[in-house]
């Protein structure tokens, strides 16, 4: 199965390197950014796959060199190398594996986030006023936009719900795995005895959807407009800027109230509202695609404790990969590079395993 589909990308890249060529390509700008991202990747599995051939060419020269030579010394300076070159084959054919695993769409999609304080209290707040400084230096440290769309903050700097979008290259690639429960232990500020508390903060990860992908009818929507509240109920300002959309067949809601204009407002609450419902169907589908087997990474469930933050220890857990970072505090300042690359291979295995199994069923 993987030679099928080496074989049917590598011929696909040949057909590419044709197009390319074509001065035609350029004049149809959204064709030709489609054909050039294709490009790109396969490339890399070209090369890859080169690579490899140029391995296992200097492995069988290298077997002969050792079986041939006369000379003691040469012949275990032959099989060094041999050693050498039979590892590197092996890390460049799994890497290539992984290559050849098929590119979810939604990887490369723009996301929505949610954060929300949980059991807690304000220690609850605080923390998640820090995951959204911990994703958002992220963000910066990548090079991508982020926007806050909705917040409500606590009186002590705390966040009891923001609702932001990140958009950049492969963003929901690197980011889908943190939805879910995100449990902290800590002695918080506001513990005069020093006792650590344990608190919990709820992460929500939409992938945005266009409008082109998602027909919501107008006659489906229930808009109400409303004056902003803040902190301890003051009022924000004295107009109708606020903006509650609910989505009738589905009962999901949303409210926007951070920008002063109701029209904005609207626009942000279109957004939130398009992502979580194309989130809902698309939630489905991939639970009727996988029908009953359930993804140890990717399932996204919201009420599933994902990670631990132990700061007394300076300790990081996720409890979904059994992977545990003695660096919290540089993860925090959004040194996550580590963890999030730690999920996605994880997530790549479990295809592997997936589709291993699938071709074993299918062969039997």
């Amino acid at each position: 199965m993987q030679n099928e589909r080496l074989n049917s990308l590598l011929k696909r890249y040949n057909e590419l390197n044709l197009l390319i060529q074509d001065p035609q390509l350029v004049k149809d700008q959204n064709r030709y950014r489609a054909v050039m991202k294709e490009h790109s990747h396969l490339s890399e599995i070209a090369q890859s796959h080169e690579g490899i051939e140029l391995l296992e060419k200097q492995v069988n020269e290298t077997k002969t060199l050792v079986h041939e030579e006369k000379d003691p010394q040469m012949r275990e300076l032959a099989r060094e190398e041999l050693k050498e070159l039979e590892t590197r084959l092996v890390s460049e054919n799994e890497k290539l594996k992984f290559l050849l695993i098929p590119k979810d769409p939604l990887d490369e999609k723009n996301i929505i986030m949610e954060i929300r304080a949980g059991t807690g209290g304000e220690e609850a707040a605080l923390f998640a006023a820090d995951l959204y400084r911990m994703y958002s230096r992220f963000a910066e440290n990548r090079g991508w936009k982020f926007e806050i769309m909705n917040s409500n903050e606590t009186e002590l700097g705390g966040i009891k719900e923001i609702v932001f979008s990140i958009s950049g290259n492969n963003v929901y690639e690197n980011l889908r795995y943190e939805s879910g429960v995100h449990r902290v232990q800590r002695v918080p500020d506001t513990e005069a005895s020093g006792r650590i508390h344990t608190s919990a903060v709820t992460v929500a990860v939409l992938p945005e959807a266009d409008e082109t992908e998602l027909d919501i009818k107008q006659d489906d929507l229930r808009i109400d407009v409303m004056r902003a509240g803040g902190p301890g109920g003051q009022s924000v300002n004295t107009t109708d800027s606020a903006v509650r959309i609910t989505h009738l067949p589905t009962g999901v809601t949303v409210h926007c109230q951070d920008e002063k204009s109701q029209i904005k407002n609207k626009a942000k609450a279109m957004r939130i509202l398009r992502a979580r419902i194309f989130e809902m169907e698309e939630a489905k589908a991939a639970a009727q695609r996988a029908e009953a087997r359930k993804s140890q990474v990717g399932s996204g469930d919201r009420s599933q404790r994902i990670r631990t933050y132990n700061f007394p220890q300076n300790r990081l857990t996720d409890h979904r990969i059994n992977l545990t970072l003695y660096k919290l505090e540089l993860i925090m300042q959004g040194d996550t590079a580590e963890l999030f690359d730690a999920l996605k291979l994880s997530a790549k295995e479990e295809l592997l395993q997936s589709s291993a199994s699938t071709s074993a069923d299918s062969e039997d």
